[in-house]
């Protein structure tokens, strides 16, 4: 059982909550053909996060519109392809590092219906991290209160905005590092492209005076 001392993380977490409003779920509207026609919602997660993939699709089946979607992040991996959807799908996964990924839809028109436009409505819903956990069930497994947990909900969020912080600062110093090498290559370079270019110049003065003299021109 947690402890009810509101601990520095929870108080930021309820002064973070207080200001940011919770993310709504993406609606959009896909239309059907017999071509190709996937459309994609990208997002980030971080190594083992739990990922929760929500998708609510309008419509019965045999109406002449299949709706496929497919998971997929960034390293190739697939994470659930359901075809055929209608009503509510969940899929779940882990991604094994830090990646991208891409929750795609398709809906392909199987058979023309008396429909002149035929399409799909999609509402989608990813959450990441402490939103994609079930805590009512937490609540009834460890007898939690409701404030406890609350604040234990809000204690992991601050703990992943910590973490995506540090990711970001440790990205950041990647990226310097990498421009600051980048300067001392150029400036290095620089250095001798301009010694070469006074070299060059030398021995052009140099062979010509020679030249000269030989030519008895000088």
């Amino acid at each position: 059982m947690v402890s009810s001392r509101l601990t520095l993380r929870s108080i930021l977490g309820l002064l973070f909550l207080c200001f940011v409003q919770v993310s709504s779920a993406l609606k959009f509207d896909l239309s059907a053909i017999s071509g190709k026609n996937e459309r994609c919602i990208r997002n980030f997660a971080h190594r083992d996060q739990l990922v929760v993939v929500t998708a609510i699709v309008s419509g019965t089946k045999g109406d002449g519109q299949e709706v496929n979607m497919h998971i997929k992040d960034s390293l190739g991996n697939g994470h659930g392809a359901p075809r055929n959807i209608v009503g509510e799908t969940r899929q779940t996964f882990t991604p094994p590092e830090d990646t991208s990924f891409d929750v795609c839809f398709e809906n392909l028109l199987v058979t023309r219906q008396a429909l002149a436009n035929p399409f799909r409505s999609i509402e989608l819903d990813v959450d990441i991290g402490a939103d994609a956990r079930d805590w009512s069930s937490i609540q009834s497994h460890e007898k939690l209160k409701p404030i406890e947990t609350d604040l234990r909900r809000m204690e992991e969020m601050v703990g992943e905005i910590v973490n995506e912080m540090e990711y970001l600062r440790a990205r950041e110093q990647k990226l310097r590092d990498t421009n600051e090498s980048t300067n001392e290559r150029v400036k290095w370079f620089a250095f001798g492209t301009m010694g070469m270019l006074i070299g060059l110049g030398a021995w052009q003065v140099v062979y010509l005076r020679a030249y000269f003299r030989s030519k008895h021109l000088i």
